[in-house]
C-alpha cells in the first residue's frame, strides 16, 4: 500500500456508521425534488431541501430548460471569458442586477465558485477579510486562498466585529463578509448594525444571500432588501440551486468591482460557463417568484406554524426565525440514530454532526418549502415528537 492510501485508510467513520445502519448520506432519490420523494421505492416527506420556493419540478421551468437545450445545446464548451458567453447569460445578468438593486451582476457556474472566486481575489496582501465564524464553507475557502489578513469575529456579535475593525490599519481595505441567513442555524445577520460599523470604519460589505433570496424582502429580493441596506452593501451574492431551482450563482455589485472580477476571479475565468438549460431555468424561476407572491406567503405561513410546533414540543431550536429550523441534539450518535429513525417513519431530514460542528452542537436541519402543507408539517411534528422522546432528546 502506498503512503497516501496508508494514511487515508485510517479514516473509517463512514464504514462504522454503515455497520451500525445509521449512515445518512448519499440517499438515492428516484423522483423529482418535491415535498414528497421516492427513495428505494419508499415515499418520504422531504424536509431537507433548499428549494424554498418549491420550483424544482415546476412545468414552466422544465419547459424553459428544454427549449434552451434545443436552441443552444447541452453545454458551452468553454469559459465565459473565451467562447462560453451566450446572449441569455448576459440577459440573465442584467435581470439579476436589477432584481437585487445593483449596477451589474456576474453569473458563475456554481454558488460555491462565486464565494471562492470573489473573496479570494478582491483584497491584497496588506488588506483584511473579516468574517463571521459561522459563514458558509465557500467563504472560508475563499478567504484561505486570499493573501490578505483573515480576521474572524464571533457569530452575529457586533462588539466582537467592532473590536476586529478597530485592530485594522485605517488606510487598508477591510472587507466584511457574512451570510444573510446562516445555512445551518437559520438565524439572520444583523445587517443594519454591520453596515453602520462598516461606515464608521470605512469598510466594505459582502452578503451571501444564498438562503435569503426568495425568502426575505420585496418579491424575495433577500435580506439586504428586507433591512433596506442594499445601497450600503457593496457585494450581494446569490445561488441558483435553492429558490431559483437550478444550478449556478452570481455576484452583484458596482461596475468598477464587476470589471475587476471579470478579469481576475479565477473560478470564473477558468471554469466552463453555466449550461443553457440552467440559465433559462433561472430566468423562468425569476418570473414565477416575481409574479406569484402567494408562494412566499405560504412559505412563511408553514414556517411560523412549524416554529410554533417545535417550541410547544420543547425542542431546542436556537435563534432561528426562518424556514431553516435547527433541532439541536447535541450528541453525534443520537443525531445519526434519530435521522435513521425519522427516515423509517417517513420523514427525510439532514443531520449536521462533527466535525462540521462541535460534538456538543450537533443538530437535525429541518427546512421548509413554499409547497409544504400544514398537514405535512403535522405529520413530521408527530414523528419527530415520537422519535425524540424515544431517545430522551425531549
Amino acid at each position: 500500500m502506498k503512503l497516501l492510501q496508508a494514511k487515508l485508510v485510517k479514516y473509517d467513520a463512514p464504514q462504522k456508521a454503515k455497520a451500525l445502519g445509521v449512515y445518512p448520506y448519499f440517499r438515492k432519490i428516484e423522483s423529482d425534488q418535491d415535498t414528497e420523494v421516492l427513495i428505494n421505492g419508499k415515499k418520504v416527506l422531504m424536509f431537507g431541501s433548499n428549494s424554498y420556493m418549491g420550483l424544482t419540478n415546476h412545468p414552466k421551468i422544465k419547459e424553459a430548460a428544454i427549449a434552451a437545450t434545443k436552441k443552444y445545446g447541452t453545454g458551452c464548451a468553454g469559459s465565459r471569458f473565451l467562447n462560453g458567453t451566450l446572449d441569455i447569460h448576459v440577459e440573465l445578468e442584467d435581470r439579476l442586477a436589477r432584481f437585487v438593486g445593483k449596477e451589474e451582476a456576474i453569473v458563475y457556474s456554481t454558488g460555491f465558485q462565486v464565494n471562492l472566486g470573489v473573496v479570494s481575489c478582491l483584497t491584497g496582501r496588506e488588506d483584511y477579510i473579516i468574517w463571521d465564524e459561522l459563514d458558509h464553507a465557500s467563504i472560508i475557502e475563499g478567504r484561505r486562498l486570499s493573501f490578505s489578513t483573515s480576521l474572524k469575529y464571533k457569530h452575529n456579535d457586533m462588539e466582537s466585529l467592532e473590536k476586529v475593525l478597530k485592530s485594522c490599519k485605517e488606510d487598508k481595505v477591510k472587507l466584511i463578509v457574512t451570510d444573510g441567513v446562516f445555512s445551518m442555524e437559520g438565524d439572520v445577520a444583523k445587517l443594519p448594525e454591520i453596515v453602520a460599523l462598516a461606515k464608521k470604519y470605512n469598510a466594505s460589505v459582502m452578503v451571501d444571500e444564498a438562503h435569503g433570496i426568495g425568502v426575505f424582502g420585496k418579491q424575495g429580493r433577500g435580506t439586504c432588501d428586507h433591512f433596506e441596506v442594499t445601497k450600503d452593501v457593496d457585494l450581494i451574492m446569490g445561488t441558483f440551486s435553492k429558490s431559483f431551482a437550478s444550478l449556478g450563482g452570481f455576484i452583484a455589485t458596482d461596475s468598477i468591482t464587476a470589471n475587476f472580477l471579470r478579469h481576475n476571479s479565477r473560478s470564473y475565468i477558468f471554469s466552463a460557463s453555466i449550461t443553457p438549460a440552467s440559465t433559462a431555468a433561472v430566468s423562468a424561476a425569476l418570473d414565477i417568484i416575481e409574479n406569484e407572491p402567494e408562494r412566499m406567503e405560504n412559505l412563511w405561513a408553514v414556517t411560523h406554524y412549524a416554529l410554533d410546533g417545535f417550541r410547544n414540543m420543547g425542542c431546542e431550536i436556537g435563534n432561528t426565525s426562518t424556514p431553516i429550523i435547527p433541532l439541536f441534539i447535541r450528541d453525534n450518535e443520537k443525531t445519526f440514530r434519530v435521522t435513521r429513525m425519522l427516515f423509517d417513519e417517513g420523514v427525510f431530514v439532514n443531520p449536521v454532526v462533527a466535525p462540521a460542528v462541535s460534538p456538543n452542537d450537533t443538530l437535525i436541519r429541518f427546512s421548509l418549502m413554499a409547497t409544504h402543507t400544514k398537514k405535512q408539517v403535522d405529520f413530521a411534528l408527530d414523528k419527530i415528537n415520537k422519535c425524540f422522546k424515544q431517545l430522551d432528546i425531549i
